[in-house]
């Protein structure tokens, strides 16, 4: 199988997508089960909502393009062998949030310019960052964890993770204006000008 067949094949890519999926929830369960439950509890949303197309159609190659869903596997599973926590974080946010837009615009009637898509994107980014900001306060209070330690980081998170956001959304367009893969972005009705 060549390259091209690897990245624009349907059924290639579901099968390689739902591997990547499989490691994402597996990596959760073995999170719970060591007790970090928040980032176990995130890593099991990030598998709902990259199934939530192929759940709501019924059609099981229904998923976006697995070099995406193998940026999420990889900074999800990476975070406690190969990067800082932090960094991981940050990458799995950015990645969360660009699979979000992704499937609102191939698997609903929105339609999204490529540049709006990205910014779209780290929009998305930073209020998912919110979010996990709000989860880590209540872990802190109810589970004695200590994930913030200072307003300052806080904010450096905020930064950090919005230009990861931006960034993985450049990279991300640049791709599918090469290569054109399968998935998601293939099933969105204005091809030309969507993500």
């Amino acid at each position: 199988m060549t390259l091209a067949e690897l990245i624009r094949d349907e059924r290639t890519n579901a099968i390689i997508g739902w591997l990547l999926v499989t490691i994402v929830a597996l990596g959760g369960l073995e999170d719970i089960y060591a007790g970090v439950l928040l980032w176990g509890g995130f890593e099991l949303l990030i598998v709902a909502a990259v199934a939530a197309p192929a759940l709501t159609t019924g059609d099981w190659t229904a998923l976006v393009s697995w070099p995406l869903l193998a940026v999420v596997a990889f900074a999800a599973v990476a975070g406690a062998v190969v990067f800082p926590f932090e960094t991981s974080v940050y990458i799995t946010v950015a990645a969360l949030a660009l699979i979000v837009v992704v499937e609102l615009e191939a698997f609903t009637a929105v339609k999204l310019s490529r540049r709006f898509s990205v910014g779209f994107a780290v929009l998305t980014t930073i209020a998912l960052q919110a979010l996990w900001t709000v989860a880590q306060f209540y872990s802190d209070r109810w589970l004695g964890t200590a994930y913030l330690r200072s307003q300052a980081e806080l904010q450096r998170d905020f930064v950090v993770v919005t230009v990861v956001g931006l960034a993985l959304g450049g990279i991300f367009q640049w791709y599918v204006r090469r290569f054109q893969p399968a998935g998601a972005v293939d099933r969105a009705a204005n091809g030309a000008e969507s993500l």
